[in-house]
């Protein structure tokens, strides 16, 4: 059996500046651009000390620029790769669609239902202008994601009846930084990918859309009082068909060969996987054989290369891309769910009315 979950590009791969050049951006953006031999025109970060070694770390970066307004202005700039945080996100899509450019923001899209209502607005000015806006999803094309992806839309299991993933693995460092200050942090932000590619499978199963999220978070023992957010979430959906879904973040996980497995069970077949810290893998069951898929690159750094390629070969192709901002918003939806289901103490809140 062979998936191919490379990363796609266009012919022509340059015009990539990045906007909010920070730590992200430096440590997974230009490392998976470089590899992948994306041309990155320029950078900006708000900090002019932050950018101050990134040319001589990364020689093929054309330049930093000295504000924004000169990077929006370049017109060797075709794609802005938007990293700065979701705070006035789509203040600058709007800027850079404004000057033409195609978007990769970076995820969360926004975490306030006023800027989700707003978004629509946004995407028409996109459209208008003939640009595309898509967002940096990149824990799609985590290699054993991107084949349950493929697997499941090629229909490998049949109709998806359940998706589970359990996060069996140490949380990441979260005091004292930014993180720590959003609230229920784990349901909103960290387990976005974990929701995204969750509802894509769903949806890819012929589930259909999630109608009904329940989630709750709580402090667990052992956790520093320093530690502002939760440390364990659980974070359940529901389909209109039935089809269920559960996400488990149980604490700081102490394990030796750590790794966070999932399960896609379906009518006719079950994928079974894991992904992150060298846990890769993934087999599709089929009630009489178990047949191990290979699996070649990494989330970190193939996947934030993919998510480019993806916007780039949808310009090139006249399409929009497979991780449009208007698909992304379905998953913002979600999450807002999540937070407003965990503030009234875990009660089933409805998509729409979250949205």
């Amino acid at each position: 059996m062979i998936i191919d979950t490379a990363p796609r590009f266009p012919a022509d791969r340059g015009g990539v500046a990045i906007l909010g050049c920070g730590t992200i951006a430096q440590s997974a953006h230009l490392p998976a651009y470089e590899q992948h031999g994306v041309g990155v025109t320029g950078v900006w970060s708000r900090r002019m000390e932050t950018t101050a070694e990134v040319v001589e770390r990364f020689p093929f970066v054309g330049r930093v620029y000295a504000t924004a307004e000169d990077l929006l202005g370049d017109p060797a700039v075709r794609y802005v790769d938007l990293a700065t945080g979701p705070e006035g996100r789509l203040h600058w899509i709007d800027a850079a669609v404004a000057a033409g450019k195609h978007v990769l923001a970076q995820k969360p899209l926004t975490l306030s239902a006023d800027d989700l209502a707003r978004l629509p607005e946004v995407l028409a000015r996109a459209e208008a202008a003939g640009v595309r806006v898509a967002v940096n999803h990149n824990g799609r094309w985590a290699p054993p994601w991107r084949a349950a992806t493929l697997l499941v839309r090629d229909g490998a299991i049949g109709q998806a009846v359940g998706v589970t993933h359990l996060h069996d693995k140490a949380l990441p460092p979260l005091i004292g930084t930014p993180f720590d200050d959003v609230p229920h942090m784990l349901l909103t932000d960290y387990l976005l990918h974990w929701v995204d590619i969750t509802r894509s499978w769903l949806q890819d199963g012929g589930a259909g859309p999630v109608t009904t999220v329940q989630a709750c978070d709580s402090r667990v023992p052992g956790q520093p009082l320093a530690a502002r957010n939760p440390w364990s979430a659980t974070l359940s959906l529901t389909t209109a068909t039935g089809a269920t879904a559960t996400l488990r973040v149980a604490g700081n996980v102490v394990a030796s060969e750590p790794g966070c497995p999932f399960w896609v069970h379906g009518t006719t077949g079950t994928l079974r996987g894991s992904v992150l810290l060298d846990s890769d893998r993934l087999e599709l069951d089929d009630g009489a054989t178990r047949t191990s898929v290979p699996l070649h690159g990494a989330w970190f750094v193939d996947g934030f290369a993919a998510a480019m390629g993806e916007l780039m070969c949808a310009v090139a192709e006249g399409r929009e891309p497979e991780n449009s901002a208007a698909d992304a918003a379905r998953s913002v939806a979600l999450v807002l769910a999540a937070r407003t289901s965990a503030e009234r103490g875990g009660v089933p809140v409805s998509v729409e009315v979250a949205a």
